[in-house]
């Protein structure tokens, strides 16, 4: 599967951004999808991720209640929607997707073997 993301951004602290990331290629519904982020000097950490079905989600307990992740079937897109951004969001952003587990949402970067190019989210104090 190939993944695309988009929607990163400068924005002030207080902000909103909202990513989005295109799939193609094979079923998008075998693929739990999940967005990773890197800032610099930093190891790559799990941000927030969707099972296949869509009926759960899962979020890093540094953005639960401000951010919320959610797909689109009929489009093959999945999204993350970042409110209350904070200095220490900033980081390139990732979309990967996983096929390895059914009705869980794997939070380690070792479970995805699909990754988009990452979008930059900077956000000023």
């Amino acid at each position: 599967v190939q993944l695309q993301a988009s929607g990163g951004g400068l924005v002030q602290a207080g902000g909103s951004l909202r990513l989005s990331c295109a799939a193609s290629g094979r079923t998008f519904s075998d693929f739990a999808m999940s967005w990773f982020r890197q800032a610099p000097g930093k190891e790559r950490e799990f941000v927030s991720g969707i099972s296949r079905g869509g009926s759960r989600t899962d979020y890093a307990d540094s953005v639960k209640g401000r951010f919320s992740i959610s797909r689109d079937y009929a489009k093959n897109m999945v999204f993350l929607q970042m409110f209350s951004l904070k200095p220490e969001d900033t980081a390139v952003y990732y979309c990967a997707a996983s096929d390895t587990v059914t009705g869980a949402v794997p939070a380690t970067v070792g479970h995805y073997a699909y990754w988009g190019r990452g979008t930059q989210v900077t956000v000023s104090s």
